[in-house]
């Protein structure tokens, strides 16, 4: 039986106070590889906390988060930060890409931190780049793209270093309906390829195309 890629055993954050604020209550959740997860709820109920934890931004204050089957609380930071290199894609509502930089070379910082020579780097955006169905748009500038290329491009530099986890926050929600649509078909070939995915989203829509929703309330987690 393969190890889940994300595996949560009472995992929960209060913020110290006065009056600490209990953010994430203690939660249990096994995300297996390959699956296709969407996280929902309003704002103000968690989802922030939940994907800063998922994503290694932060450590829980009880209970364990494991991924890939290895417990990360109480890793150094800089374990944590190569294993968030190494095993997360992030994809975020602002792309977050470098307006002055082509789509390649942002691709490329997607890898920066593994030791890769810079001529595989270039090799593998290109790829990637290519699976995305932007290799003409290889050399144009990101400040240059549309809103969905850019997202596209996102897309690209989360996967260049083949994570365990594909981690997308509000993945369409700067994007109009037709590039939205376009961006999530892309995400569904994605998962399909044998990619796992999380979706964190307040939109419907968007989490009726997972395999399997979670929601977040005040703080508490629902499996469904």
């Amino acid at each position: 039986m393969s190890v889940p890629v994300v595996e949560l055993r009472g995992a929960g954050k209060t913020y110290p106070g006065p009056p600490p604020v209990v953010a994430l209550r203690p939660s249990d959740l096994v995300i297996d590889r390959s699956d296709y997860v969407a996280v929902t709820g309003p704002s103000g109920s968690g989802k922030s906390t939940w994907l800063n934890l998922v994503g290694l931004l932060d450590t829980p204050t009880e209970g364990q988060y494991l991924i890939d089957g290895v417990d990360v609380g109480s890793l150094p930071e800089r374990v944590r930060m190569s294993m968030r290199a190494e095993r997360i894609g992030f994809v975020f509502q602002s792309f977050h890409l470098l307006p002055h930089r082509t789509a390649v070379e942002n691709v490329m910082l997607g890898s920066l931190y593994l030791g890769r020579r810079r001529a595989d780097r270039q090799r593998a955006a290109a790829a990637v780049l290519e699976r995305v169905g932007l290799a003409p748009r290889a050399g144009a500038l990101a400040g240059e793209l549309s809103g969905g290329e850019r997202q596209r491009v996102a897309i690209a530099r989360a996967l260049v270093a083949d994570p365990s986890l594909l981690l997308c926050d509000e993945p369409t929600g700067n994007l109009d309906s037709a590039s939205a649509a376009r961006v999530l078909d892309l995400i569904e070939e994605v998962h399909r390829s044998g990619q796992t995915v999380v979706v964190v989203t307040h939109d419907p829509s968007v989490a009726a195309r997972a395999r399997r929703q979670v929601t977040i309330h005040d703080g508490r987690l629902a499996v469904r």
